[in-house]
Formats: structure tokens, C-alpha cells, sequence
């Protein structure tokens, strides 16, 4: 594990000479020196992903004598799961964090070889100085190749509530969404640097801006698929800690891409877009911070020494006062062109947008942090739960679900009240008439009501857009329905694949209100007794318990009827695994579009169990609204036909590959 360790120190020279070479080569005009400093980039990424190959290589042959292989595998440990453990802990996560970002600065670096050529080498100096924070953690405070004094025969295995599918693809995600916030901070930075503050920066990093946005959402509904099926409580957002950090820079990401629209339509909102990437990027680290700070007490976070805390809270100081110090500087030459000309304007509704999700995460983040500072400033740790996050953040998101609806409704500048009164008259009428149905239908629920009005109000207000665009294409060109539909996509990628991100941030939050009609019963039951849930009945039908590779497990089979009519065998279990003294719970879900039936196995004793019955309504429809929002973050990402077609003729042109376009 040599090559390995060697590797990375190696890495931190080079990243430390790539950040400071760049810079000076910007100051100077030393031509040779940029492209050296380029040139070190690539060979930043290759050298991490030597020690990224060096630690695969021994979780997977099972080399004991290094402390994290020992710590997080073992023999019995599937393939999957021993791969899975590259991340599983503090050490290997940091790896995997500064191996996506050298990935990503070489991509940036190749697609910058023809353009951005003033801001470059200050893009560069940044991402190479966050790529050295985080390797000389690597290098200083976590040994990822520490070794044991002796080789034990087997290790220690995964954690078992880290051995599920989600765990494989949330860690990944989520990290690809943090450090891909990285580059648009970047070139922010180096736009104030270099006094380059128009558009370029935000049009050269667009489709980096989605792509991190896209994934940190990737990242979250994983996690919340993860603690759903695995943690067994039923339910899949508990306001965690870790949790909430990484949220809130998804909140401040939406609102930034909402803001440079303006910016881009109008010449407005330059300071406000500048402070909202700025605080994106640092909600990222502090994110990576709580999880490795030991302040808080999660299930996922890593609980290290306070060292590491302290050097995260102190990057992030610096971070602060570097960024906003230059901003401030900068000040004179971000003065916006026009201003709001009406209320009743789309600016203002983007600009409402905006300010609500900076307050949702203003609120989160203090939620977050005041038992942290309780305990600091008196002593005594105040918990801060669900309730308060609850009552705090639903109004804010059902008045942003309300603006999703009336944002495309209203013109840019001023909207005539002739144009809100066309507009809103089907959208309005909709999401009345489908609230007075589902009162009729007995919905009481206030809170509820009021979010599957908007649903129905938002959706409308979409469906129209779709509709009123596929007519005009039609008149217009004389296409079919389905061609022009699809046509009109297609053309207009950003608007409508943003679109359909909408209609999944609608399904997210029928399956979210879902939560307000939860039943749940717990029943202890002797084989052959049954139990009635709502119009489920359960029955008790057997119990068994037997070995596999890496666990014990003990299975109970229930046979599920509704109305009278079988509809499945659903088998709770509780597994025990090699070294943990509590067993985990495997629940059983039958999932339809109407409700999802959860069992959860409690216990079980002189041939009764005990059950615990959860049916939580509409759940589907979150995740089906998961799958949504990312083929409309697809859509968006799609690169243009003639871009491509371009990008081949300029590589025709200069005989050069397409990746140095």
C-alpha cells in the first residue's frame, strides 16, 4: 500500500504548486507557467486516483493489516457492500470527495483549453486549493493507509445499517452534488478577481450548476429511500442534523438558479447571485463538517476528533472572508442595469422565490445549530425536533409550491391585469374546483387541503404551458401533435425540462402530504391470528430462522388481505449480524399508488410475535416524483444538436479531438 500512500502525499506537492503556480502565472503572463499549473491538474487526478485504486484494490483482496480495511470489511461481506466500504468511513469519504474534484477541474481545465482564458488560471488556483484542504487532511489528521500491528484473521464488517442498495448510491451522489458546487464557486471567484463580472462565468458554468443541483437531489432521495427501508421507523425524513446540511445547500442552489435568469433576462441581481453561489459552496463544507465534527450525534455522521472540526469550521471562516472581503471590493462594478418595474412582474415572483428559500435555510440551519451553541453558551444541549422544522419551513413550502404555479403565469417587467386574468382563469379555477372535491370527499386536514389545492393549481398552470407551446408550434410549422410536443422539448430544453422538474417537485409533495393520513397499530400475534388494519387484514401465518453468509436471520411470513381478497405474503425479519449486539430490522412493504403497507418485525417470544403496522398514503408518488424531477434535470442537461454539430466542425477545422474543445 505504498504506491498508495506515496500517491497522495504526492498529490498535495503537486495540488499545492498547481494553486500558487496559477496565480502567479496570472499575475505575470507567464505563459509557460499556466500551462504548467494545467498540466499539474491532470496529474493532481491522476494521482489520486492511483490511491483511490491502491484502496480498492485492498478492500477487495481483503488486506486486514491496513486499519480501515479491518475496520469496515470483512470476509463474509458481499462484493457490493466490501466496495460500498470505500466510503464508509471518514478517511475513505474525504478520498472519494477530492478524487471527484480532481476529475472535475481536469474536465474543466480540457473544456476550457479554447476559452475563459482570462479567468482560468484563478479558476484553477481555487480548485486547487480546496483540493489541498482536503488532502492534507488525508495526509496530516486521517491515515487512510494506517497499519495494524498485527493482520487479523477477519474484520471488524459494515456497519449492517450500511449494507442496503441506497447505501451504495447515496454517499456518491451526494458527494458529486457537494463538489460540484465547487466549480461555479470557482469561477465565481475568479470572475471578482479578474474584474470579469458579466455573464460568461454563469453561462460557462450553467450545465456544472444543474449537474451538482441535479445530483445533490439524487443524493438526498436516496438517502431518504434509504432510511425508509432500512432504519424502520416509517418514515424517510426525520430532520437529522446531517440531514438538514445537506439540504439546505440544495435550497440555496434552486434559488440561485432561479436568480441568474434575471440576471441573464435583465442585468439584475449581480451582488445577489455572487452571495448565493458563495453561500452554496460553503453549506457544502459545512455539511462535510457536521458530519466529521463530533457535534452532533447522527447516524450519519463519522463522530472524529475535534481536530478535524476545527479545520473545517476554520476553512470555512476563511473561505467566508476571502469571498465576501473580494465581493465587497468588487462592489462598484456589479451595479445591475435595470431594476424591478413592477410587482407584479416575473422578476418579482422570481425574486420572492428566492427570498423564501434563503429564509427555509436560514431557519433549518438555525434549528441546526442552536442546540450546538445552547450547549456552548450555557451548558445545557436544548433539542431541537421535527416539530419545530415542521412548523417552521410548511408554510415556506407551500407558498414556494404556490409560486411554482404563478411564475409562468406572469409576464417579464409588468403584467396587465387583462394578462393575469387570461392567464389564471383555468389554473384558478382547477385548484378551487379540486379543493372543494377533496373537502367533499372528507378531507379536513388543513395543511393537507391547502397542499393538494396547489398541486392541482400548479400542475394545471404547467399543463397549460405544455399545451398553449405544442399549439404554436403546430401553427407555426404544421407538425403533428406528438412531434410538435416533443419538438417544443426539445427546443426549448431549459424552459420545459425545468418544467418537468416542477411536475416532480409536485409529486413529492402529494407523497410528502401523504404523511398526514399515517395509521399505524402495533400487534403481538400467535401463528394463525390475524389483525385488522383500515381495511387490511394481516395474518400470522409462519416463523423461521436460519443462517447466510454474513448474518443470522429470523423471518416471520404474513399473508395480506384486503377487503376479504389475498393480495400478497409480506416477511418481516430480524437480522443478526457477525460482532453487533442489537439485531437490525429488514422491513416488509407492499407498495400500490394509494398507500404503502409497512411492517416492521418488533419482536417475538414462546412462538408470538409482535408487529408493528404502518400505512402511509400517496408514498409512492415521492419517489415516482423523484424519477420525474431527474428526467427533467436531463432535459436540461441535454446538450444542443448544434452544439455538437459546431463542436465537430471546429474539431475538423483544427485537427484536434473533441475533448480539447
Amino acid at each position: 500500500m505504498n504506491i498508495g500512500y506515496f500517491s497522495i502525499i504526492a498529490a498535495l506537492i503537486v495540488s499545492v504548486y498547481a494553486a500558487v503556480c496559477s496565480a502567479i502565472a496570472k499575475k505575470t503572463g507567464n505563459m509557460k507557467l499556466i500551462s504548467s499549473s494545467r498540466n499539474a491538474v491532470f496529474v493532481v487526478s491522476g494521482l489520486i486516483t492511483i490511491t483511490a485504486a491502491s484502496l480498492l484494490y485492498a478492500l477487495i483482496t481483503h488486506n486486514f493489516q491496513l486499519e480501515y480495511v479491518a475496520s469496515y470489511t470483512s470476509r463474509s461481506l458481499p462484493l457490493f457492500y466490501t466496495i460500498s466500504a470505500f466510503y464508509a468511513g471518514n478517511a475513505g469519504s474525504l478520498l472519494l470527495w477530492v478524487w471527484f474534484l480532481s476529475i472535475f477541474a481536469s474536465l474543466v481545465v480540457i473544456q476550457n483549453l479554447r476559452q475563459n482564458r482570462d479567468i482560468m488560471p484563478y479558476v484553477i488556483s481555487v480548485m486547487m486549493t480546496v483540493a489541498s484542504f482536503f488532502l492534507f487532511l488525508l495526509v496530516f489528521v486521517t491515515d487512510l493507509f494506517k497499519k495494524l500491528p498485527f493482520v487479523p484473521q477477519d474484520g471488524q464488517g459494515l456497519n449492517p445499517l450500511l449494507q442496503n442498495p441506497g447505501m451504495l448510491f447515496h454517499p456518491p451522489t451526494l458527494y458529486m452534488g457537494y463538489v460540484g458546487f465547487t466549480i461555479p464557486f470557482a469561477f465565481a471567484i475568479a470572475s471578482l478577481m479578474t474584474g470579469r463580472l458579466g455573464d460568461e462565468w454563469i453561462r460557462s458554468t450553467r450545465r456544472w450548476t444543474i449537474f451538482a443541483w441535479l445530483f445533490l437531489a439524487i443524493g438526498n432521495l436516496f438517502g431518504s429511500w434509504w432510511a425508509y427501508v432500512e432504519l424502520g421507523w416509517g418514515g424517510f425524513w426525520m430532520w437529522d442534523p446531517v440531514e438538514s446540511a445537506s439540504f439546505m445547500p440544495w435550497l440555496v442552489a434552486t434559488a440561485y438558479l432561479h436568480s441568474v435568469i434575471i440576471q441573464e433576462k435583465r442585468d439584475m441581481l449581480k451582488v445577489w447571485n455572487m452571495i448565493l453561489i458563495i453561500l452554496t459552496f460553503v453549506l457544502t463544507i459545512f455539511g462535510t463538517f457536521l458530519t466529521r465534527s463530533g457535534i452532533v450525534s447522527s447516524v450519519h455522521a463519522f463522530a472524529e476528533s475535534p481536530l478535524l472540526g476545527y479545520l473545517f469550521l476554520g476553512f470555512i471562516v476563511i473561505i467566508l472572508i476571502f469571498s465576501y472581503g473580494l465581493l465587497i471590493k468588487r462592489l462598484p462594478l456589479l451595479s445591475s442595469r435595470n431594476e424591478l418595474d413592477s410587482l407584479l412582474s416575473r422578476e418579482s415572483s422570481f425574486l420572492l422565490n428566492n427570498l423564501l428559500l434563503v429564509g427555509a435555510t436560514f431557519a433549518i440551519f438555525w434549528g441546526t445549530v442552536f442546540p450546538i451553541i445552547s450547549e456552548v453558551v450555557r451548558g445545557v444541549k436544548v433539542t431541537v425536533g421535527p416539530p419545530f422544522f415542521n412548523q417552521v419551513t410548511i408554510p415556506i413550502f407551500l407558498t414556494l409550491l404556490l409560486l411554482t404555479g404563478i411564475c409562468p403565469l406572469i409576464s417579464w417587467r409588468s403584467a396587465s391585469r387583462r394578462n393575469l386574468m387570461k392567464n389564471f382563469l383555468y389554473p384558478f379555477t382547477a385548484g378551487l374546483t379540486g379543493g372543494i372535491v377533496l373537502f367533499i370527499m372528507g378531507i379536513r386536514n388543513t395543511l393537507a387541503l391547502i397542499s393538494f389545492t396547489l398541486s392541482i393549481f400548479v400542475a394545471t398552470t404547467i399543463l397549460t404551458e405544455f399545451i398553449r407551446g405544442t399549439m404554436a408550434r403546430r401553427e407555426m410549422t404544421g407538425e403533428g401533435r406528438l412531434k410538435a410536443f416533443f419538438t417544443l422539448i426539445r427546443k426549448n430544453k431549459r424552459r420545459y425540462g425545468g418544467y418537468v422538474v416542477h411536475i416532480g417537485i409536485i409529486l413529492i409533495f402529494i407523497g410528502v402530504t401523504g404523511k398526514a393520513f399515517k395509521s399505524e397499530k402495533v400487534v403481538t400475534l400467535t401463528k394463525g391470528e390475524s389483525s385488522t388494519v383500515k381495511n387490511y387484514t394481516l395474518r400470522y401465518d409462519s416463523y423461521s430462522e436460519y443462517p447466510t453468509r454474513n448474518k443470522y436471520i429470523v423471518a416471520t411470513t404474513l399473508s395480506i388481505y384486503k377487503e376479504g381478497k389475498k393480495v400478497g405474503i409480506l416477511t418481516p425479519e430480524k437480522d443478526f449480524y457477525k460482532g453487533q449486539e442489537q439485531p437490525s430490522s429488514e422491513v416488509a412493504i407492499r407498495s400500490t399508488l394509494e398507500e404503502d403497507l409497512y411492517v416492521i418485525l418488533a419482536g417475538y417470544k414462546n412462538g408470538s410475535a409482535t408487529f408493528k403496522i404502518i400505512i402511509n398514503p400517496l408514498m409512492s408518488w415521492m419517489w415516482i416524483g423523484g424519477y420525474v424531477l431527474v428526467l427533467g434535470g436531463i432535459i436540461v442537461l441535454w446538450p444542443d444538436r448544434k452544439r455538437r454539430k459546431g463542436a465537430k466542425a471546429l474539431t475538423a477545422a483544427h485537427g484536434m479531438s473533441r475533448l480539447e474543445i
